[in-house]
């Protein structure tokens, strides 16, 4: 299997990431088995954070039972503001991980890139978390470009994570480039476009081309990992039929998309707007049967509850119209259950 070297972290480890955010939605139990055939199979990184609520008592109860912490990287991320929360998350994060340091910590999706001296100390925590053992190195996710090449250009970062994905910009790829120059990690988030590439040997091809870049696979079922093992023992290769496949995937879904991060959520009226926002795509990219059920009506219905008080708008890291593109979508998803009930 392919390995790579996350930049100056010297951590040596599978191409294939375990990205944890998805089991959430799924029993321990579940994401025991689910996280065991991933190491078992290869997989040594495993990426998770604070903010995915169970995810770190998962990977804690299925990796620390079995003795397997020192074969493994574990990854995590704090949202805090202010050192305090800094030093709580931390502590909370490495309790429910059962272990005594995390191999990297990020700081997960900030609105500026913290830096030495900036007031808010949470730099200065972070290195003194280093120096105390509890964290080998220093990463930051960001969906945003501009705070990503700050924290390039800056130094002060090991590792980028951000998302990637052959529906990427080339301002997107060209982070890729200047990490590899500043011997920083790039590990690619949303590498199956936050649900919307629907192939799994395309979206590995495309992340094979780039010997510097780790993408973390997020999966809840085994059959979804089997998919990014296969990958793995057998890579697939960018051939003219696969480029054809992805500059058609390239022209439909060009322009402005809701990408799913969910950084938007929550709705004051309890929109699910990750979902709603991008379901004129998802009907077409997946079995339109899967969204047509009375719960996903039900949560259509819930878009003429808008308040358009802004706040989705004005979080979004894509600087989107979220309720205009909520607007869309409704219209369309209404055009579609009328076609189905003729």
């Amino acid at each position: 299997m392919t390995q790579i070297r996350l930049g100056k972290t010297e951590i040596i480890t599978n191409k294939n990431g375990f990205g944890a955010l998805p089991i959430q939605r799924i029993s321990f139990e579940a994401a025991d088995a689910l996280i065991m055939r991933a190491y078992e199979n290869g997989i040594t990184f495993f990426d998770t954070a604070r903010f995915y609520s169970d995810s770190e008592a998962k990977l804690g109860k299925a990796l620390s039972s079995r003795s397997l912490r020192e074969n493994v990287f574990l990854a995590s991320k704090t949202m805090c503001s202010a050192t305090e929360e800094f030093w709580q998350q931390l502590s909370t994060s490495l309790n429910e991980l059962q272990t005594d340091y995390l191999d990297l910590y990020q700081f997960h999706n900030p609105d500026f890139c913290p830096k030495p001296g900036d007031g808010t100390g949470l730099y200065e925590a972070m290195s003194k978390a280093k120096a105390e053992g509890k964290i080998r190195h220093i990463g930051i996710t960001n969906h945003r470009i501009s705070i990503a090449k700050e924290a390039i250009e800056s130094g002060l970062y090991e590792t980028l994570q951000f998302p990637l994905s052959y529906l990427s910009s080339s301002e997107d790829l060209e982070l890729v480039s200047l990490c590899k120059e500043a011997d920083m990690g790039f590990i690619a988030m949303k590498a199956m476009g936050g649900g919307l590439i629907t192939k799994a040997d395309a979206a590995y091809a495309f992340m094979n081309q780039f010997d510097n870049v780790l993408p973390i696979w997020g999966v809840q079922k085994t059959e979804e990992l089997d998919q990014f093992l296969m990958c793995g023992k057998n890579p697939p290769v960018i051939d003219d039929a696969m480029r054809a496949f992805i500059e058609a995937e390239r022209e439909e879904l060009s322009g402005d998309f809701c990408r799913g991060c969910g950084y938007c959520m929550p709705c004051p009226v309890g929109i699910k707007i990750n979902d709603c926002a991008r379901m004129a795509l998802l009907l077409r990219r997946a079995p339109a049967e899967v969204y047509m059920d009375e719960a996903h009506q039900a949560d259509m219905t819930l878009i003429e509850s808008c308040l358009h008080c802004g706040k989705c708008k004005a979080k979004c890291p894509y600087g989107l119209d979220t309720p205009a593109l909520l607007e869309k979508n409704l219209a369309d998803y209404k055009e579609q259950i009328a076609l189905r009930t003729v």
